[in-house]
């Protein structure tokens, strides 16, 4: 884990509007909310799951890059100063036995069904979008105003004790001639997904039409740019629907938690 005692002069005011606004019930995807700050995935489990899901990540970590782990039974993170895991995220997701079955905005109740849950944070591939902006790459979903396209692929992730499934994957389509560049940009932030894990033809991965993504909004494609896909932290709700985990509650996807760490704690 990084030490952040160094970044105590950091305003990170941005990122706890940011929260209040979630906790007060604003719903919005996150891609472009509070630029400069390191976003995360989130998935909580009972601690009987606790560590199968740390097996699973270090053996992953291209896919679930963690960022964070919380004592069991607490709602807080060293990623934020008083922020509350329960209800500073827009949207989550509660899973029981592998299906989803809810969406809300506070997970309070849900949370308060098992006392001793552990929160897994996990780097988000939002977090190298603005470096990419800054170099003059556009962000499609971020121009569209709409929520990054992900897919679920044919690319097994290794089993760890409970928990399999297939890495899922982020789309950004890109100018073939910046490609190198983005990837160059996403590379310097391993502990965030990192460089892209493919390029072009989605079919190679198990993606047969690209205009519907399993999770998240189509974007457009235009002529001369190239699909590229990241490693997404939506990985660990595949696992969960592929292994039946009795409970869990995640993100809603796109829907991140903001953090008080700036993105270029990140940077390699």
């Amino acid at each position: 884990m990084i030490s952040f005692e160094h970044l105590a002069h950091v305003d990170a005011s941005p990122a706890r509007n940011a929260r209040a606004q979630y906790r007060n019930g604003l719903v919005e995807p996150t891609a472009g909310v509070a630029r400069g700050f390191t976003q995360a995935n989130m998935i909580v489990l009972p601690r009987d799951w606790a560590f199968d899901f740390l097996l699973y990540a270090q053996r992953n970590p291209k896919a679930c890059p963690v960022l964070d782990v919380s004592d069991p039974g607490s709602h807080t993170t060293a990623l934020a100063k008083d922020a509350d895991l329960r209800r500073d995220v827009p949207l989550y997701r509660i899973w029981r036995n592998g299906k989803l079955a809810e969406e809300t905005p506070d997970a309070s109740a849900a949370w308060a069904e098992h006392p001793d849950l552990v929160s897994f944070l996990i780097g988000c591939s939002f977090t190298f979008e603005t470096p990419m902006a800054e170099a003059g790459i556009e962000i499609r979903h971020i121009t569209d105003k709409s929520n990054v396209p992900m897919y679920l692929t044919n690319k097994l992730c290794q089993p760890a004790g409970r928990l399999h499934g297939n890495m899922v994957v982020s789309m950004r389509p890109i100018r073939a001639d910046r490609v190198a560049d983005a990837a160059t940009i996403s590379g310097r932030f391993p502990s965030v997904h990192g460089s892209p894990v493919h390029v072009g033809q989605p079919e190679a991965i198990g993606i047969s039409d690209i205009s519907r993504p399993d999770f998240g909004d189509p974007v457009r494609i235009e002529p001369g740019e190239v699909p590229v896909f990241w490693a997404c932290g939506v990985t660990p709700q595949a696992a969960v629907m592929a292994s039946g985990v009795p409970f869990a509650i995640t993100h809603a996807p796109g829907h991140m938690f903001i953090t008080d760490i700036p993105d270029s704690a990140y940077h390699a």
